[in-house]
C-alpha cells in the first residue's frame, strides 16, 4: 500500500489536474496529468480538471481550450465540469474574510522594489521581512494583504519525495493572499478549490513541492482537511532546466498520443512494454490503468525528458 492509499482512509479518492493556461501542454505537463489521473483511477476514484487562471494577466487567450482539446485527443476523461478559477472569486473572498475576521491577515504597504534585497525563499520568491506585521508605517496604505504566519514547523509525508519539514515563518515569511492588483493569490485559491471539490490526493510536479507547506498551513487555519500529496519528478531539458514556456519546451498537441503516453509512463518508472505504443491508444490506457504503481516513480525531483521534448 502506498502513502496515498494509507492516508486517505475509507473515503472515495478524488484527484485532479490543474494546469495554468499560459501556453500549450508540453511533455512535463503530460507527465503530471497522467500521474494524477492514473493514481485516482487505479484506486477507483474520480479525476477532475481545473483551469488555474486566477492570475489573469499571465493567461494566454485560447490556451485553456487548447489544453482541454489536447487532453481529449490523448484519451483523458474527467469527471464533472471543468472548473475555472477566474469564476470563483467569491469563494476566495469568503475564505479571505474568514481569515481576516480571525486576525490572521494584515495589510502590507511594501513594494517589490522595497523588498528587492530581502533573502530568497526556497522557491525563489523574496522572504518577507515582517515590515508591516505590527502595523502600517505612518503615511502608508495597504497595497496587499498577507497571512500572519505562525511559528512552528509543517510536517507531511510525500508519496514520492518522502518526509518533508518546513518552517514557513522562517523560510518564507508572511505570504500574500490578496495581491496589490486585487487578485487573490494562487496559494489561497488552490486551497479553497481543493477543499470545495473534495480532493483527497494531489499528485503534481515537484516544482510545486515548496508550495505545499503553505497550503497545508492555510488548510489548518481554514479548517479544511489536508489531502495526501505526491510530487512527481519534473521533466528537464539537457541543460537541467525544467520544461516550461520560458525554456522553450515543445508543445505536444500534434504529437502521436500513444507514443507520448508510453514515454511518460517510462519517465514515471512504470516500465511499459517496448512495443506498447504500436497498439491503439485504448490499449495504452488499459495497460497503464492495470499496471500503475506509485511506488515505482523515481524518488527525485527531476528526470531528463525525451529528446523530442
Amino acid at each position: 500500500m502506498n502513502i496515498l492509499q494509507a492516508s486517505r482512509g475509507a473515503g472515495r479518492v478524488v484527484g485532479r489536474f490543474a494546469p495554468s493556461p499560459t501556453g500549450p501542454l508540453h511533455f512535463g505537463s503530460m507527465v503530471a496529468a497522467l500521474g494524477s489521473c492514473l493514481s485516482a483511477r487505479a484506486q477507483g476514484g474520480d479525476w477532475r480538471v481545473r483551469i488555474e487562471d486566477v492570475d489573469t494577466p499571465r493567461s494566454v487567450p485560447g490556451a485553456a481550450d487548447g489544453i482541454l482539446r489536447t487532453l481529449e485527443r490523448f484519451g483523458f476523461e474527467w469527471d464533472g465540469e471543468v472548473v475555472w478559477q477566474s469564476s470563483r472569486t467569491g469563494a476566495y473572498r469568503s475564505a479571505f474574510e474568514r481569515l481576516r475576521e480571525a486576525g490572521q491577515v494584515f495589510g502590507c504597504a511594501c513594494t517589490r522594489k522595497e523588498m528587492a534585497d530581502s533573502a530568497l525563499s526556497r522557491d525563489g520568491t523574496r522572504r518577507y521581512p515582517g515590515t508591516c506585521r505590527l502595523g502600517l508605517p505612518a503615511g502608508r496604505v495597504a497595497r496587499a494583504w498577507r497571512l500572519a504566519v505562525p511559528a512552528g514547523p509543517i510536517h507531511f509525508e510525500d508519496g514520492v519525495q518522502g518526509a518533508i519539514r518546513e518552517e514557513v515563518a522562517c523560510e518564507v515569511g508572511d505570504f500574500v493572499l490578496l495581491r496589490a492588483d486585487g487578485l487573490f493569490a494562487y496559494q489561497l485559491a488552490v486551497v479553497v478549490d481543493d477543499a470545495e471539490a473534495g480532493v483527497t490526493e494531489v499528485v503534481r510536479g515537484a516544482d510545486l513541492l515548496d508550495s505545499t507547506a503553505r497550503q497545508i498551513l492555510l488548510q489548518r487555519l481554514l479548517g479544511y482537511p489536508a489531502p495526501a500529496y505526491a510530487h512527481l519528478p519534473v521533466a528537464c531539458n539537457l541543460a537541467g532546466e525544467k520544461l516550461s514556456k520560458q525554456t522553450l519546451a515543445r508543445a505536444i498537441e500534434a504529437a502521436a498520443p500513444a507514443q507520448v503516453l508510453v514515454d511518460a509512463l517510462a519517465f514515471l518508472g512504470q516500465a511499459p512494454p517496448a512495443d506498447l505504443a504500436v497498439d491503439s491508444l485504448a490499449a495504452v490506457w488499459s495497460w497503464a490503468r492495470t499496471h500503475w504503481c506509485l511506488d515505482r516513480v523515481p524518488r527525485c525531483r527531476a528526470v531528463p525528458a525525451p529528446a523530442y521534448a
